[in-house]
């Protein structure tokens, strides 16, 4: 296939590359600080969206947020400049399922037909081709993309139709949330209580308490290494997804709203572009004590 990749940032660039290693035709817009890189791995650079969308067959973006996904997809030279019958637009980013429900239905209006299919599994899972994808969207065009997923993931699934993609994600990222601050929550009890923080995580994760957050990021809050894999200013926006959902459908979600507030206190102490799993350092002022030697 000829595809379209709109948004070669830390998770979307090894994305791109996996599509293109897997013997696929791949275009990048010249703007794009990546796109040498992965011309020079043999994609090839258009000048704008529309000219990308007009020379794909399926048109992939992987932006930051709604607003983001509405300019590339419908803003001027955009994507929406380019589509017509036959084409497939297929967005990855992580955004508002309700938005997603009104872009689907103005693609379709030009003819192309929509996936939603945002992914979990971070920096590392992008590079590994290990994403979850979770789909929204008609069974059809789901089975023309599969193929696409996967060579970027592994759990792939579709979970109905335009929208529900993005509703799975946003419930994954509460669960991620609540992990990550209850992972953090414990390690500083067992460093209060005079052990060893590393040695609790070890044993903790022979049990019950095991997860993939206390193996992976229990590891980053004790290290203090926080390079952002997934960046507690995009956690943010998805916990605020989660909470606006909420409030349309007049449902109460009291952690949820209590892990966002543990984010709100990291991004005005400056630690936005950090890695999520520094959401222990909001644990930490709170508890007056840290996990750090």
């Amino acid at each position: 296939m000829k595809i379209g990749f709109i948004g070669l940032g830390i998770m979307g660039r090894p994305m791109a590359r996996h599509l293109l290693a897997g013997g696929h035709a791949l275009l990048v817009l010249e703007s794009s600080a990546a796109a040498a890189d992965l011309c020079a791995a043999g994609a090839s650079a258009c000048a704008s969206a529309a000219e990308l969308a007009a020379a794909a067959e399926v048109i992939i973006t992987m932006v930051p947020d709604t607003p983001q996904v509405e300019s590339t997809l419908f803003g001027p030279q955009g994507v929406a400049e380019g589509l017509g019958a036959g084409k497939l637009v297929i967005d990855m980013s992580s955004i508002s399922p309700i938005a997603t429900k009104d872009f689907a239905a103005r693609v379709s209006a030009l003819g192309a037909a929509y996936l939603d299919a945002p992914v979990s599994g971070g920096e590392v899972g992008a590079k590994a081709a290990s994403l979850t994808i979770m789909v929204g969207g008609a069974t059809e065009d789901f089975a023309r993309a599969r193929g696409l997923f996967e060579l970027m993931g592994k759990n792939i699934t579709h979970v109905g139709p335009v929208g529900d993609g993005q509703t799975t994600k946003v419930a994954n990222q509460i669960i991620v949330a609540l992990n990550i601050a209850a992972v953090g929550e414990a390690l500083l009890f067992a460093k209060a209580a005079g052990a060893d923080p590393a040695r609790v995580r070890e044993a903790l994760l022979g049990g019950f308490a095991s997860s993939r957050v206390l193996e992976v990021h229990g590891q980053r809050m004790i290290e203090r290494t926080f390079a952002p894999g997934f960046r507690i200013n995009l956690h943010h926006k998805d916990l605020s997804l989660a909470m606006e959902g909420g409030n349309a459908l007049g449902l109460s979600l009291p952690q949820t709203g209590f892990c966002q507030q543990l984010m709100n206190s990291a991004r005005a102490a400056g630690e936005g572009d950090l890695d999520h799993s520094a959401l222990v350092r909001s644990l930490e002022r709170l508890a007056g004590c840290t996990l750090a030697d």
